[in-house]
């Protein structure tokens, strides 16, 4: 009951008060989500300007002039006056802190928090100058934040002095609860909450109106603008820098929102206009408007590939290859030519690089057919019978066929049943060169046993080392290829499960490239007409993936 009478004799003599308002709306962050809501506290501001109070606006501003700003205000608040301090954007509290971060922060921890934001206890502290009239409004969203060590998201336990009011809630509604405060004189704050049941009000909650009823007359003339400070104007200078820097039209518009009467605004106004006008700015900010997302990005590269247009990496993200590739494909197809994507052009580069996935696993299956149609009949003239002449000639001409491995099975128990027969010394010969396995080794046991027991099967490894295998360059390369692709184990157990969906038998499916793996590979490379290496490149990775290239949804 006293803090009531306390109250009403505070607010009793404030016929005189002057309404103020500082309105901080942080919505675009450099490396954070933006606070979409932000942009409604803005439109706040013009409510608030219309039922009488002297505003004070900043969009996207940086912890240095959110100081300022606070101080600015600070220094006009006299005794007796009616003070509003809104600010939308993000929040991250520590300890017994909480700030409201500017749109520089990045990552930031406990000890880096005061260096980019405002602590909310000065914030409160600044509205406790005129207890009884003063309303602090706090919105942000739960969007992404990062945020390092000792800091978590949102705003934590506050400690509000005697006659301060603080409300808090989701932007949005922020926004409409600052409106609510400047439309509507005569109503108490309670009141005026009631309404709003997602927002969250503690301090200072006295059934009083907050502004008396006669405070909706006619706006007040705007004050005389008062000189900037150096401070002011470095801010101002940088905040120029940095949207020039940029050059776009949302980091312009940033600039306008704090500075729409600043030193830069008639220049900003007329390069806004210029790009507006700029058919090249139009098309990539059609693009961003599309927001894709890295894998559908991925996913494009990969199109492109499919189609014979190299973008110079599938990574998701657009750089010169990527931009060239678009240009290549859009001069292709009779589209406007300017390196960024329409949705109808996406929609029909998918709908082309589908069909020619189509057409390639058609081809590869025809091809296919036909190989191992050859390779069923080479094997009934040759390895069927079951001779060592026979085994050897089908393993030379199809070292990966279809009966490979019967041959080698059998060809092993030819040699087995020959060691049973060899004497001692030739099959310790032969032993030592089966364990190098190499053709140095093998012509080494030619020389000792030029008739030994296993004078084919020498001849035989020392043609297939020196003729059928990757020469060691040529391996070298292959190897390098893959390893550039950075494949992790999920990826390899991916492609092992791709090759035995397509019947090449690539053994056990456990991300490890093993020899049955590089056979499989080299199966699927000769259906296709590629180089058969038994490693993957970028070209070989986009045909054996076809089937899975990511589409950008409706």
């Amino acid at each position: 009951m006293r803090a009531l009478v306390v109250a009403l004799a505070v607010w009793g003599g404030m016929a005189g008060a002057e309404d103020r308002a500082l309105i901080i709306a942080n919505q675009n962050y450099r490396d954070a989500a933006d606070v979409d809501g932000a942009a409604d506290m803005l439109r706040a501001a013009d409510a608030m300007t219309a039922g009488g109070f002297r505003v004070v606006v900043s969009g996207d501003a940086t912890a240095a002039l959110m100081r300022i700003r606070l101080s600015g205000l600070l220094a006009e608040l006299a005794p007796g006056d009616r003070v509003v301090i809104a600010i939308a954007g993000h929040f991250a509290h520590g300890g017994t802190e909480t700030w409201a971060l500017g749109t520089e922060a990045s990552q930031p921890d406990l000890a880096q928090a005061g260096g980019v934001g405002v602590g909310l206890s000065a914030v409160l502290d600044v509205a406790a100058q005129v207890p009884g009239g003063a309303l602090v409004i706090l919105g942000s969203e739960p969007t992404r934040l990062p945020l390092g060590r000792g800091l978590a998201q949102g705003i934590g336990p506050l400690q509000v002095p005697q006659g301060v009011t603080v409300v808090t809630g989701e932007a949005s509604d922020a926004a409409d609860f600052a409106g609510l405060v400047a439309a509507e004189p005569g109503r108490d704050l309670p009141a005026l909450l009631a309404g709003m049941p997602d927002l969250g009000a503690q301090g200072f909650l006295a059934p009083i109106p907050f502004r008396p009823t006669g405070a909706a007359t006619a706006p007040l003339p705007p004050p005389p603008k008062p000189a900037q400070t150096d401070a002011e104007r470095a801010e101002e200078d940088r905040i120029y820098a940095e949207a020039k820097r940029q050059g776009t039209i949302p980091a312009y518009e940033a600039y306008l929102a704090s500075y729409g009467s600043g030193r830069y605004a008639g220049l900003v106004r007329a390069e806004i206009a210029r790009l507006r006008a700029d058919p090249m700015v139009q098309a990539r900010m059609a693009e961003e408007a599309l927001g894709l997302t890295r894998d559908q990005r991925r996913a494009i590269q990969r199109q492109l590939s499919l189609l014979g247009i190299d973008p110079k990496g599938v990574d998701g993200k657009f750089g010169p290859g990527s931009r060239a590739a678009i240009q290549n494909w859009q001069e292709r197809n009779a589209e406007k030519v300017t390196g960024f994507l329409t949705r109808d052009q996406i929609l029909r580069l998918t709908a082309q690089a589908d069909r020619r996935a189509a057409e390639l696993e058609a081809e590869a299956a025809a091809r296919r057919a036909e190989q191992e149609r050859q390779d069923r009949l080479y094997w009934d003239q040759t390895g069927r019978a079951g001779d060592e002449a026979g085994l050897r000639a089908y393993v030379k001409r199809y070292p990966d066929g279809l009966f490979a491995e019967l041959a080698a099975q059998r060809l092993a128990a030819i040699e087995a049943a020959r060691r049973a027969e060899a004497a001692a010394q030739d099959r310790a010969a032969w032993d030592r060169a089966r364990a190098a396995d190499t053709a140095d080794a093998y012509r080494g046991y030619l020389a000792g046993w030029p008739e030994g027991a296993f004078k084919a099967e020498a001849q035989a490894r020392i043609e297939a080392l020196t003729s059928a295998a990757l020469g060691e360059e040529d391996r070298a390369r292959a190897e390098a290829a893959e390893a550039a692709l950075g494949l992790n184990d999920l990826a390899r157990t991916l492609i092992e499960q791709r090759l035995a969906s397509l019947d090449l038998r690539p053994g056990a499916v456990d991300g490890a490239f093993d020899a049955d793996t590089r056979r499989a590979i080299r199966r699927f490379q000769t259906a296709r007409g590629m180089p058969e290496t038994g490693y993957l490149d970028q070209s070989s990775m986009v045909a054996l993936l076809a089937g899975g290239v990511l589409k950008m949804g409706d």
